[in-house]
This record gives C-alpha cells, sequence and structure tokens, in this order.
C-alpha cells in the first residue's frame, strides 16, 4: 500500500467589496473593454480596511475544516503560500494557527508567489509522505490590493484579494494513477528572471514598495513553462492528456490560461476558469478555483485535476492529483 495525500476538505473566502473594471475609469486611462479584451477580467474583490490576509486565510481555512467535519485539532500543520503577510514577522501562518485556536501541530509561510499554493502543496505532500504530518492545511491568501501602484494602468487593474484552502490527510492507496490524492508535483524556479515580476520594496529599501511587471515578458515565458510543467508532471504521474478531467490553473490571464490549454491539447470545457470574478489572486487563485468549481458542480470525488501555476522568480510548477 502507498500512502496518498487526499483532500478531504475545501473552502474559501472572498471580501465582501466587488471592484467592477468601470471603477477604475474615474482615475485611470483605462476602461471596461479595454480590460477585459487584454487580461478576461471583470471583477475582483478587495479586503476592507483592516482586513488581513491572515483573517481571510483563517475563514478559508474554518470553511474547508466545516467541509471535513473536523476541527482545528485534528489538524498537524498548516501550510500558508503568501507573498503579503501581515507583518515581515511572524508568519501569517502562525497567526492563522492561533486564529483557529489550534493549540499543536506547526505552521509556516511559502513565499513563492503566484506559484506559491503549488509549492505549499508539494511541500505538505512530502511532509505526509514522510510522516511528519497526517493532516496539513494548505492555504493561498493574499490581499494584492495592498501592493498595487494605483498610476500603473497597466498592473493595478490585474490583481484582487482573497483566500483558498484545501485539508490534505493521509490515506492508503494502491500505488496507481487510479488512486484518490496527489499523484506527483513538479517545482521550477529561476532567479536570472526576478526583474519580469518583483515588488520594488523590502530590507533592502525599507519601503513596502509596488508590485513592478513586464507583462509581456512575462506572458512569453508563461504559455511555456506552464504547459511544459504541466506535462512532466502528468508524466510522473503515468496519466496523459487524455485522462484528465479538469485542469485548474493559476488565474491570471484569460489569454495564458487559452493558450495553455491549447498546447495542452485540452479543450476549455475543461479548464475551471475564474478569473473574471476575481482578477489574479496570486497564491490563492488555485484554492479559490479549486473551491469555487467544486461548489459550482464542475470537480466531482475521482476526477483528475492538473494545477499549474507560475509567478515572479520566476518560480513555477504543477500538481496532479485525483479529487
Amino acid at each position: 500500500m502507498n500512502t496518498r495525500s487526499v483532500v478531504i476538505g475545501c473552502g474559501h473566502y472572498l471580501p465582501s467589496r466587488i471592484v467592477e473594471n468601470s471603477e477604475f475609469e474615474a482615475t485611470l486611462d483605462t476602461n471596461d473593454e479595454w480590460i477585459r479584451s487584454r487580461s478576461g477580467i471583470e471583477r475582483r474583490h478587495f479586503a476592507a480596511e483592516g482586513e488581513t490576509t491572515s483573517q481571510m486565510a483563517t475563514a478559508a481555512a474554518r470553511a474547508a475544516l466545516d467541509d471535513a467535519g473536523l476541527g482545528a485539532d485534528d489538524v498537524d500543520a498548516i501550510i500558508l503560500a503568501t507573498s503579503t503577510p501581515d507583518l515581515t514577522f511572524p508568519s501569517a501562518a502562525t497567526m492563522v494557527q492561533a486564529q483557529l485556536g489550534m493549540t499543536k501541530g506547526f505552521a509556516f509561510d511559502v513565499q513563492a508567489v503566484c506559484a506559491g499554493f503549488v509549492f505549499a502543496l508539494a511541500n505538505a505532500n512530502a511532509l505526509i509522505l514522510s510522516g511528519q504530518a497526517t493532516r496539513v492545511l494548505v492555504i493561498g491568501a493574499e490581499t494584492f490590493s495592498r501592493i498595487m501602484d494605483w498610476t500603473d494602468r497597466s498592473t493595478c487593474v490585474l490583481f484582487g484579494d482573497g483566500a483558498g484552502a484545501v485539508l490534505l490527510e493521509a490515506q492508503s492507496g494502491e500505488g496507481t494513477a487510479q488512486d484518490r490524492g496527489i499523484l506527483s508535483t513538479d517545482l521550477n524556479s529561476d532567479g536570472r528572471h526576478r526583474d519580469l515580476l518583483y515588488v520594488d520594496g523590502g530590507t533592502s529599501t525599507g519601503t513596502v514598495g509596488y508590485l513592478r511587471m513586464q507583462g509581456n515578458q512575462v506572458f512569453r515565458h508563461a504559455v511555456g513553462k506552464l504547459a511544459a510543467t504541466a506535462t512532466t508532471a502528468m508524466e510522473r504521474a503515468g496519466v496523459t492528456p487524455e485522462d484528465v478531467d479538469w485542469v485548474v490553473p493559476h488565474q491570471a490571464n484569460i489569454r495564458i490560461i487559452q493558450g495553455t490549454a491549447n498546447k495542452l491539447n485540452l479543450p476549455m470545457s475543461q479548464v475551471v476558469v475564474t478569473v473574471q470574478d476575481h482578477g489574479n489572486t496570486s497564491a490563492a487563485s488555485i484554492p479559490l478555483a479549486l473551491s469555487v468549481g467544486r461548489d459550482r458542480g464542475q470537480i466531482k470525488q475521482g476526477d483528475l485535476l492538473v494545477t499549474e501555476a507560475i509567478g515572479g522568480g520566476l518560480a513555477w510548477g504543477a500538481v496532479v492529483l485525483r479529487w
């Protein structure tokens, strides 16, 4: 028998404030049609004043625990993927641990920007396979609205806030691609491309900074790297695109999503798309899409999923799992 990391609960949280594309017309030389045609985004959610990444992460985590019918002390570890923690330290994950009332186990953050949730899933899987943990909460949560340059129309219209979470549990499998749970992971990074997507603040500047992006260059890297990592992960899992029920991609840009699906020879009817309603929520986008896709009735138990993401670093990767 093989140990598998199986999703037993999922949930998400979105701030109550919805920002339509038209809101940007008052302050920027842009409009709804311009934003939609270039990104597929129609609206996004922004955190309320005083609402933090850890609070949103906690709400998503509670939803995942409720979905699984378990409590905080049934969990051994929390891994929170975020690039927008409440504070430089301690980790936002430990804040979630406290807010949940979890009095045992351990918690830490993973920072791989938009690829963060994929990296967090891979780390959670490794903890479970090594016997370090039996149940792990894996969360993606971001307040990117706090690091936007509101004068830069090429970036500030693209991002949103939110959180999503899954609860993984060690279960026995047969060691075949028919097992439920994580079947394979593939992680990559290349620090030579750091100037394509970064925040110009931190300890080197003494400022929080703003997000900066060379959008055309990021797009040029994205489709090829996403298709390649998804293909590698599928090969490791012993599955083919024909076996896949759903691709659940990082929700950055509809053209990247379409281009990657095309390279994988998968129709858009098998892609979970939420970018129109959430914008790019960075590390939160995949768990948000998983939870929304499940709630919509798209993702069902036994379905074979491929998730893939790319973000600043550049960092990119994919996970193949059976729901």
